[in-house]
């Protein structure tokens, strides 16, 4: 990932020495905020937006807030579709008898 991280320009080419690449106490920081931001969902390019706002000391916190908010509701959208597909697969395992027989509910619904 961090070559990708390079290549897209999340974090600038290290320094080489020979065939190593040596990262700066900077680099890695910059590489754990990354880390943590895509643990907590935040795709590339809002990742991107959220290292420019941690570099501007003259920021203003609403704009971090704003990002993080967006991405909390777009998870709980997605929560909300997860458990939905989860309830559905649990009602049509519970109509399905699970035994040698060939009917199969699940199938059948997979099938409309």
């Amino acid at each position: 990932m961090i070559r990708h991280y390079e290549a897209i320009g999340l974090i600038p080419p290290p320094v080489r020495r020979g065939k190593y690449r040596d990262y700066s106490d900077a680099d890695v920081h910059r590489l754990k905020f990354i880390a943590n931001a895509r643990d907590l969902g935040f795709p590339i390019e809002e990742i991107r937006a959220l290292l420019h706002l941690w570099a501007d000391r003259e920021r203003s916190s609403s704009e971090v807030k704003a990002l993080a908010m967006a991405r909390a509701d777009e998870l709980g959208r997605k929560a909300a579709m997860l458990e939905a597909m989860r309830a559905t697969l649990l009602e049509l395992a519970e109509t399905c008898h699970g035994d040698a027989r060939p009917d199969c509910p699940i199938l059948d619904h997979l099938a409309i």
